[in-house]
């Protein structure tokens, strides 16, 4: 799912097989889950519900799918998720957050605990890394063909209210308050622009650049398999080389 602001990963989630892209849903349907039980099926004065389904939305789900969720985490036999949230390091001290929806939160420990150790990393304690990210709505506007113009997407973006804007590649990331995120974003696709992702999404303050093949290798191991985890949402992390 998510991790450091980087077009590579932006691209591999684009590219994601069928497979894939239905253990995103599910993933995604057990955060409405979450947040229906936590503040009801009302998108309007449920906060959280609302960005879910913009979320969802953004990553293809289709609108039945959507309204099947609500309805089923309405009924009193649907199933009761939990949210949490590990903190560790990577091979040569790279800061990862896991964020996880769970039925056993024993278990989701025990498997992330065993990714870290067995990638050269480690779990820690609440508050480890945390302080080095912050939270940002991200969102990314394709420019494949080269053919955005940016100074005029700039003007756009910040007078919408962004609190930042970069080229990335093949792309132009707009960096927003967290909440702002998804109505920048229709803001953006009513002026035209070809959204690729919006989401909310931590961004972090330092940065590490692993050196030996061995460390790259593990830490991309690690967030593989953290990131095929049916528990796990989202991972982030502050590995700057990680498009290399």
């Amino acid at each position: 799912m998510s991790g450091h602001s980087k077009w590579a990963n932006i691209k591999h989630k684009k590219e994601k097989t069928d497979a894939a892209r239905g253990k995103i849903f599910t993933k995604i349907g057990k955060e409405i889950t979450v947040a229906v039980k936590e503040g009801g099926g009302d998108p309007v004065s449920n906060s959280k519900l609302r960005d879910l389904i913009q979320k969802a939305k953004a990553n293809n789900v289709p609108n039945d799918n959507i309204e099947r969720c609500i309805k089923k985490a309405m009924g009193a036999t649907s199933e009761t998720y939990e949210e949490v949230t590990y903190e560790g390091y990577g091979p040569a001290g790279v800061a990862v957050i896991v964020t996880a929806t769970t039925d056993n939160r024993n278990r989701t420990a025990g498997n992330v605990r065993a990714y870290f150790s067995k990638y050269h990393g480690n779990m820690g304690q609440t508050g480890c890394v945390s302080y080095l990210f912050s939270d940002v709505g991200e969102i990314v506007i394709n420019n494949e063909d080269g053919d955005v113009d940016e100074d005029k997407l700039m003007e756009t973006a910040l007078e919408a209210g962004a609190a930042d804007f970069k080229a990335d590649g093949e792309v132009f990331v707009v960096i927003t308050e967290p909440d702002d995120v998804y109505a920048i974003q229709d803001t953006l696709k009513d002026a035209g622009y070809e959204i690729l992702s919006a989401e909310k999404t931590k961004q972090a303050s330092t940065s590490v650049t692993l050196e030996s093949e061995e460390d790259i290798k593990f830490m991309g191991l690690l967030i593989e398999k953290l990131e095929d985890d049916d528990d796990v949402m989202d991972v982030y992390h502050n590995w700057e080389n990680c498009d290399d």
